[in-house]
């Protein structure tokens, strides 16, 4: 109950609808996955194509009639202006419809799902956000300069199995007192911050593509991992102005906002940031409290673009796997025991593996088992208990196999992910003799 002291009295409302709405999260999310990897592309009922059709009207009279920022212009001196909006365009997508590019439909669709498919609204959230765009001046933020401390924050890394990218938040890098301060110590450095993630969700925006079929948006991975807390309001007001930016401005550019290791306090914030967001936007949320991190992860992600911390098998600076060498699956029920067999037909290679736990400890043991009957076992590993990751490697000198003992004890079964690899090399005591 100490916990909650700590909370503002603002923050702590609405904790039993927040953990209604959790729940249900962590229920529908497996069928919601099954509904976006198998469905196909989504077909426009004749009310969709209807509002398409009058938005598409809309915007080309908008910007032949020099409106598209304001009301319409009879000066003489316009002509000019007019010209340049015929070549207006969004993330390198000509916005005039009569030019028939490709991707116009696609960005206007996205307007349109965000305003339940009423033109009008539609179009004026993208007049909003052009305007917002010229007034900030967007189309140059890419060529702007900041800290490099953000980096450790916010980084694009991998793809979910859908292909979308995915960028990882990581809040625990402001538990850094320094770094908190440095980053949002006063209203400038605020505003810095908020600039540079405009940036970062255009850099990222640059990974999509715009056409029928391709992969037009990203989910974004929230860690709140050693996270400082409620107490640090600034970053509840970035936090909140960040979502408001991006609701507002990136319409159905995010996938699906996947909130890992999440705290108590952050459920009733969450309920209070809801008021302001649209039912489209609240839908995009997904849950994942500390037990439950991997296994919500991998209905979404391939165990290969997970990183280790994570429960995956995604490693800094990996030299030995590529996200493209795909991991099996084992089901180890409780009370039992199973063998991974790694077979090795000739001599002169190194067998490398990655073997991961998902969910508590299982004994684990490894050993090299020649196929000569006359030759020796060779341990590798003797048993012990893990819960995580397991990368090792052997050199082969004779033809045989790796086997992988797993011994799960509990009563409940354990996910175990696996992947492995044999290439020539040279053993390090050739290069000592």
């Amino acid at each position: 109950m100490a916990e909650n002291k700590k909370i503002p009295k603002e923050i702590n409302e609405n904790i039993d609808d927040t953990h209604k709405d959790q729940e249900t999260h962590e229920e529908n999310l497996e069928s919601k996955t099954q509904e976006d990897e198998n469905s196909a592309p989504v077909v426009l009922s004749p009310s969709m194509k209807k509002a398409l059709l009058a938005f598409r009207c809309r915007l080309e009279d908008a910007i032949h009639g020099n409106y598209l920022f304001g009301k319409k212009s009879h000066a003489r001196g316009n002509g000019r202006e007019r010209e340049n909006l015929k070549e207006i365009s969004l993330w390198g997508v000509p916005l005039l419809p009569s030019k028939n590019h490709e991707g116009t439909d696609v960005i206007l669709l996205k307007f349109l799902k965000a305003r339940d498919f009423k033109a009008s609204e539609a179009f004026e959230m993208l007049r909003k956000m052009l305007k917002w765009r010229r007034e900030n001046k967007i189309e140059g933020i890419l060529d702007e300069e900041f800290g490099s401390d953000f980096e450790q924050v916010v980084y694009l890394k991998g793809e979910d199995k859908q292909g979308h990218p995915l960028c990882f938040n990581i809040y625990g890098a402001f538990k850094d007192k320094k770094l908190y301060k440095k980053t949002f110590g006063t209203q400038e450095k605020r505003a810095e911050f908020l600039r540079w993630r405009v940036q970062f969700m255009e850099k990222g925006i640059k990974e999509l593509s715009f056409k029928a079929g391709g992969v037009n948006s990203i989910v974004h991975i929230i860690d709140f991992k050693n996270s400082p807390g409620p107490v640090m309001k600034e970053l509840r007001w970035v936090t909140k102005k960040a979502v408001m930016l991006l609701q507002d401005n990136y319409p159905e550019l995010i996938h699906r906002n996947i909130m890992i290791n999440v705290p108590f306090w952050y459920y009733a914030f969450h309920a209070l940031l809801s008021r302001f967001m649209t039912q489209r936007t609240k839908s995009k949320f997904v849950f994942a409290r500390p037990s439950k991190v991997t296994k919500t992860l991998l209905k979404l992600i391939a165990p290969e673009n997970i990183p280790v911390q994570y429960g995956g098998l995604q490693r800094e600076n990996d030299s030995d796997f590529s996200p493209a060498e795909k991991a099996s699956e084992l089901i180890v029920r409780g009370g039992t025991a199973h063998k991974i067999k790694i077979p090795v037909a000739e001599a002169g290679v190194t067998v490398v593996w990655d073997v991961n736990v998902v969910g508590w400890e299982v004994t684990y043991k490894e050993e090299f088992i020649p196929d000569d009957e006359c030759s020796y076992k060779i341990l590798l590993q003797n048993d012990r208990k893990i819960g995580d990751s397991v990368r090792n490697s052997f050199h082969i000198s004779e033809p045989g196999k790796i086997v992988i003992s797993i011994e799960n004890e509990s009563f409940k079964k354990r996910r175990v992910l696996y992947r492995f690899k044999a290439k020539p090399t040279v053993p390090m005591y050739v290069f000592h003799k």
